[in-house]
């Protein structure tokens, strides 16, 4: 049994995923930023803690972080403006990183998204540029710590039912079938498999120090992963 603490625990991926880990026997804390929030967090077994990641002071989130066997990062500004955006998928992500490494919780889990690159290639203009240069920043910050960090890629996100299988790699390494791409051409994938690419990472020693770019496809998850 692992101490498990997923920051965004209340958005859809990481309900799933908390579900799962308490049932494989994990001790889960859902850091959420509503009391509002609360039953149900405790409805999946999982312990809520209330915290505003974007305004946590220093101690606040280390407190949050320490004594804990893994990290998992599965917050995002939800499609907020370019400022939360930034603080929350760049700054707060960065900082949880620094919690983590001061608090010697070495495992880290970081749910990012499929092509996530500072070479990404879109201007300041750009709508989407303050979500992937968030992103990219702090998975690169991720890459520079000494955790033992896993970041998970995922294609474009659905409420399909599960499958239990996976495809690695973008889209065109999957024989580019665009009957199953996202709007910007990556694979899509249900939420529940990617809950539980997450649930199957923290424990597979294969997936340290790779980011993991995956969608729907074909091979067993844990199979896949071991790659």
């Amino acid at each position: 049994m692992s101490k498990i603490v997923i920051l965004g625990g209340h958005g859809a991926v990481a309900m799933i995923a908390g579900r799962k880990l308490v049932e494989a026997g994990h001790q889960v804390t859902s850091v959420i930023r509503s009391a509002d929030q609360k039953t149900e967090i405790e409805a999946i077994g999982a312990t809520p803690l209330v915290l505003d990641l974007q305004e946590a002071s220093t101690e606040q989130l280390d407190a949050a972080i320490a004594g804990h066997d893994a990290v998992v990062w599965a917050a995002g500004a939800g499609g907020a403006g370019p400022e939360t955006t930034f603080a929350v998928d760049r700054d707060a992500a960065q900082r949880s990183i620094d919690a983590a490494q001061r608090a010697g919780v070495k495992r880290y889990v970081m749910v990012s998204y499929q092509g996530s690159t500072l070479e990404h290639g879109l201007s300041e203009d750009h709508g989407f540029y303050p979500y992937v240069q968030a992103k990219a920043e702090a998975d690169e910050t991720l890459r520079r710590s000494d955790l033992d960090w896993t970041i998970l890629g995922p294609g474009f996100l659905t409420d399909d039912e599960p499958t239990g299988t996976i495809g690695l790699g973008p889209l065109e390494e999957f024989g580019g079938d665009r009957e199953s791409a996202g709007p910007n051409g990556e694979r899509n994938i249900s939420r529940s498999d990617v809950a539980q690419t997450i649930v199957d990472a923290l424990d597979m020693t294969e997936t340290v120090g790779k980011f993991i770019e995956y969608g729907r496809g074909d091979t067993p998850i844990r199979e896949a992963l071991a790659r």
